[in-house]
């Protein structure tokens, strides 16, 4: 590794963990803090996502840059906001460019990369663009109307060329990514350890137990899961269900464990200690979601031993972390018959499962950490300042 001398930092997007939670969120305050925790000063420039004083505790700058809603009830991202916020982006970073050796930006959503180019030019800071998610045409349709989505799906293509580097979460991505980039632009993030430690094994494992953990959007797909557990209980009669997390989603999960007849235990949000505890006594963790950038959660179960299942599909990254038989297994679909079989492979294997998802973990863990991928940006930095 380069030896790097103090730098000056900024990171831009416009949530920021624990006041917005997932697994975007989760990246970028750990890069903050890690970056900020070895001796470089960091700025963390985002929006007004808190009651009172801007928040203090962190090792890191906040620095909000505007304030306001970034996503409709649905959980669908505003493009109006995407537009105001990528406008402060421009004029924050137009003010600041000489503060700064190396600004890393979000490209969700891809204005913030013009927005940060424009600002910056071509002789300011080093640029890395953060790609969370690359999606086809097809989806930016799907996700924000046929016109609207066209735009954004131009603005994907072009954005991927505007920065100095492109980080992504998953070779999954990279793939997509990789005809769009300049050449020597690109590289996969570690992320595996933002899940933690490996936990102790736990005492008391419920054999039966299956855990969703997750927001209560569409693209979770958790609705399927009620009538896949009621074809699981016919092989595993004593199988149950905890869901925890909320959103737009909640009532019609409710509706279809109604209509599937089976009980699901709804927690809502739920504090990160009771999450744990749930995590190492679930038996597995299902995670039916179609759309995934990186799925921590998947990590986050294995670092108490837990296996997941999780389902195939075009966006869906997670089916990355699944070593099948190993520490998981990967749906053909979302389909109930399909998904219960899975699950009920990942409870007939028991013990023996549970055993090698941890030895999964250990190894993962430290080999696609965070850390290794900071190492991996100041190299690249340095490489590219001479």
């Amino acid at each position: 590794m380069t030896e790097v001398a103090p730098l000056r930092i900024a990171i831009v997007y416009d949530c920021l963990y624990p006041y917005t939670t997932g697994g975007g969120e989760r990246v970028y305050a750990e890069l903050a803090a890690r970056l900020a925790n070895a001796g470089h000063a960091v700025d963390f420039l985002t929006r007004v996502q808190w009651d009172g004083p801007t928040p203090t505790e962190q090792p890191f700058r906040v620095v909000p840059i505007w304030d306001g809603p970034i996503a409709d009830e649905q959980g669908n991202r505003l493009t109006s906001s995407a537009v105001r916020f990528a406008t402060q982006v421009f004029t924050r970073l137009r003010r600041t460019r000489r503060d700064y050796d190396l600004v890393t930006v979000s490209a969700l959503p891809p204005l913030n990369v013009f927005a940060a180019r424009a600002a910056l030019g071509r002789r300011g800071p080093w640029l890395l663009a953060d790609w969370l998610e690359v999606w086809p045409a097809r989806k930016w349709r799907e996700y924000s109307g046929a016109a609207v989505g066209t735009v954004a799906a131009v603005l994907q293509a072009l954005g991927l060329r505007r920065s100095d580097d492109v980080s992504v979460n998953s070779l999954f991505t990279l793939g997509r990514a990789r005809s769009r980039l300049r050449a020597g632009t690109g590289f996969v993030l570690g992320l595996v350890d933002l899940a933690g430690a490996p936990r102790p094994a736990s005492d008391d494992v419920d054999p039966g137990l299956l855990l969703f953990a997750g927001r209560h959007i569409p693209d979770k797909q958790l609705t399927v899961l009620p009538a896949a557990l009621a074809v699981v209980r016919e092989r595993v009669p004593g199988a149950r269900l905890v869901v925890t997390g909320t959103g737009p989603e909640t009532p019609a999960l409710l509706e279809a464990a109604e209509a599937a007849g089976v009980p699901v235990d709804v927690r809502g949000r739920v504090p990160d200690d009771e999450l744990t505890a749930l995590m190492g006594r679930a038996a597995v963790l299902v995670n039916p979601s179609r759309r995934e950038g990186f799925g921590l959660v998947v990590a986050e179960a294995a670092a108490s031993g837990t296996p997941s299942v999780v389902v195939a599909g075009d966006d869906n990254a997670a089916v990355e972390l699944i070593d099948p038989g190993v520490n998981g297994f990967v749906a053909a679909s979302a389909e109930p018959e399909e998904l219960a079989d899975a699950i009920v492979r990942a409870l007939e294997a028991g013990p023996e499962l549970r055993a090698s998802t941890r030895a999964w973990y250990a190894e993962a863990s430290v080999q696609r950490s965070l850390d290794v991928s900071i190492a991996e940006i100041l190299d690249r930095y340095a490489s590219a300042r001479g």
